[in-house]
C-alpha cells in the first residue's frame, strides 16, 4: 500500500508563517539544494560559507527536535564540529554538505535526548526555558502548544515532520537522512499528521 505525504495542515503552515524572519535567515521556499548543496558544475562551499547560510535555520530545525534554545545551540555547534572533524574547513570531498549537515544535527539532537532521558530518571524532569529573548530566532509563545504536541510524538514521527515541513526536503532526502525506506518515511508521516491533528484540535 502506498501512502502520500499530505499537505501541511493549516496549523503548521500558520506556525511558519508566524515566524519572524530576520536578515541572516534563508528564504522559506527555497529548494535546501539551493542552501549549501552545490549544482555539479558549481563549486562546494566552505565550511564558513555554509556556517553562515545554514546556522540559523539549522539552530531553528534543532529547536523543534530538542524543545529548548539553548540546548539547540549546543546541538547546531556539535554537529558543525563533526562536519569539520570528519570534512575540514574545505569540505573536500563532501558531495551533499547540505544533506550531511542535516543527518549531522539530527544525530546530534537524538544524542541530547538520550542524555535528556537517562538525566530524568535522576532528576526532576525538564522545565525548559523562559520566554523567548530573540524573536526572530524562536517562536512566540503561542505556539508552545504546537511544540508541546510535538514532543508528544515519537522521535522518528518528529523528525520526519520537522524535515518534512520546516527542513522542506523531499521524502528521498528524509529516508537518506534518517537511514529509512520512504516507504517509511511515507507511511511515519501519515501516523504522525493524524497523531497531531487530534491534539491541536482545540488549538485550530
Amino acid at each position: 500500500m502506498q501512502y502520500a505525504i499530505p499537505a501541511p495542515p493549516p496549523w503548521w503552515s500558520r506556525l511558519l508563517a508566524r515566524m519572524s524572519p530576520t536578515e541572516d535567515m534563508p528564504t522559506r521556499g527555497r529548494h535546501p539544494r539551493a542552501l549549501g548543496t552545490p549544482h555539479h558544475d558549481e563549486p562546494r562551499p566552505t565550511l564558513a560559507e555554509l556556517y553562515r547560510a545554514r546556522r540559523l535555520d539549522m539552530v531553528r530545525l534543532a529547536l523543534f527536535l530538542v524543545d529548548d534554545l539553548h540546548t539547540a545551540e549546543d546541538v547546531v555547534q556539535d554537529a558543525f564540529a563533526a562536519v569539520c572533524r570528519h570534512h575540514g574547513t574545505s569540505l573536500d570531498g563532501l558531495q551533499d554538505p547540505a544533506a550531511y549537515l542535516h543527518t549531522a544535527v539530527v544525530n546530534a539532537a537524538r544524542s541530547v535526548l538520550r542524555r535528556r532521558r537517562t538525566a530524568r530518571g535522576h532528576t526532576p524532569p525538564h522545565e525548559g526555558y523562559g520566554p523567548p529573548v530573540d524573536e526572530g530566532l524562536l517562536l512566540a509563545e503561542e505556539h508552545r502548544q504546537v511544540l508541546d504536541a510535538l514532543a508528544q510524538l515519537t522521535r522518528r514521527q518528529r523528525e520526519v515532520l520537522v524535515l518534512r515541513y520546516w527542513s522542506e526536503l523531499t521524502e528521498a532526502q528524509i529516508a537518506k537522512t534518517l537511514g529509512l525506506s520512504r516507504g517509511t518515511v511515507k507511511s511515519t508521516a501519515s501516523r504522525a499528521l493524524d497523531a497531531l491533528e487530534k491534539k491541536l484540535k482545540v488549538v485550530r
